[in-house]
């Protein structure tokens, strides 16, 4: 017999948060969250986002053992503002039972229904910001920071409980050449700058990166808001999102471009590969594991790609050309050989075209699940 317990005592959310140590901690590709900070995400006192936001996290018990999560979410700002009558779930991990996904997608349902919701999508987060998509192809990659590890029978539940495919999401692994930028992109570059009278801004130290972040996350709300799954974020969100990811971002690894005035008009977030750093660490930052992200700062091969953002009136007009020559004449001093990007939307064509330029693999797919309410 199956029994769903919901977590709301601090005990209780940390069982939750600790649950895929013991289900995913001998897989070689899964890189562990910090413990700490998934608390403080659903810390209602902590994260901003719980003013627009409500969230239950349950687990599932057999025999007293856990063998599954989930949370059941719903994004006021989505449903009113946006008029989407959808419950997200996320944090979802399982035993290969299919009676334990069904449990877990029962509590969901049961919660969207008592709010007057549609449809359940899901794996999401709260926000844009968030981990999204389920793992459905590349299981054997490492995984990143910055997204889930599913195992190979999670998506096979879903799909066996009547679940179909939302929206689907590719990842990329790229090769940064070792003789720099091309010369094509070179001169393509240097001819943007001209036509359009912008400069490169480039980063001694953290102090000066806090200085622009607001007009970062102000660029991202521009460049992403024409997407339909895009919720706006807020500036109590800015602010935690700095705080949340200001340990992890090194000055070299932000590019920025401005126009005349000084006005950031396009920018790229890449960073170092933390993966193996927070493998090492295994959830937890003391004793050591602060000395491993510490070390993953400086000390890489490898770099994930993690956003980009364009302001509407400059998109289409060669501003990446400027990016991708500063990245890679950034990565090459660095030895930075590869490059792994976020998932982007696979109707993203825009955005894919970018890779063509250097040599590519997909090698990841990513997939959200949708299912009508039941009445």
């Amino acid at each position: 017999m199956i029994e769903i317990k919901e977590m709301t005592s601090e005990s209780g959310l940390r069982k939750f948060v600790e649950f895929p140590f013991k289900l995913l901690n001998n897989n070689p590709y899964w890189a562990p969250p910090i413990i700490r900070e998934e608390l403080e995400t659903f810390d209602r006192k902590k994260n901003p986002v719980f003013s627009n936001a409500d969230a239950h996290f349950f687990m599932a018990y057999r025999d007293g053992r856990p063998v599954g999560r989930i949370a059941a979410i719903i994004n006021w700002l989505e449903v009113n503002e946006q008029n989407k009558p959808k419950i997200r779930f996320g944090w979802y991990d399982a035993i290969d039972d299919l009676e334990v996904t069904e449990a877990l997608i029962a509590e969901v349902e049961k919660v969207g229904r008592q709010h007057g919701l549609k449809f359940m999508e899901g794996p999401v987060g709260f926000s844009n910001m968030d981990k999204a998509g389920m793992l459905v192809e590349g299981f054997e990659e490492l995984n990143t920071m910055i997204t889930w590890y599913s195992l190979p029978y999670y998506h096979q539940h879903f799909e066996e409980l009547g679940f179909a495919a939302e929206k689907e999401w590719v990842e990329f692994k790229i090769k940064i050449p070792e003789e720099g930028p091309s010369e094509k992109v070179e001169r393509f570059s240097n001819l943007i700058l001209n036509r359009y009278d912008l400069q490169v801004i480039r980063f001694n130290n953290k102090h000066e990166i806090l200085e622009h972040v607001d007009k970062i996350f102000e660029l991202i709300n521009q460049t992403y808001s024409g997407l339909s799954t895009y919720v706006p974020i807020g500036p109590e969100q800015i602010a935690y999102y700095k705080q949340k990811y200001f340990r992890y971002l090194h000055p070299d690894f932000i590019n920025c471009v401005a126009n005349s005035e000084g006005e950031i008009v396009a920018f790229a977030i890449t960073m170092p590969s933390f993966t193996k750093a927070l493998q090492r660490a295994n959830g937890r930052l003391f004793p050591l594991g602060w000395l491993h992200l510490l070390w993953a700062r400086f000390f890489h091969q490898r770099a994930a790609f993690y956003l980009i953002g364009i302001k509407p009136e400059y998109q289409n007009k060669g501003l990446t050309s400027i990016i991708f020559k500063e990245m890679n004449e950034m990565f090459n001093r660095r030895g930075i050989k590869e490059v792994e990007t976020n998932p982007e939307l696979e109707d993203n064509k825009a955005i894919q075209a970018l890779w063509n330029s250097y040599e590519n693999e997909q090698h990841k797919r990513r997939r959200t699940y949708r299912r009508d309410l039941t009445c």
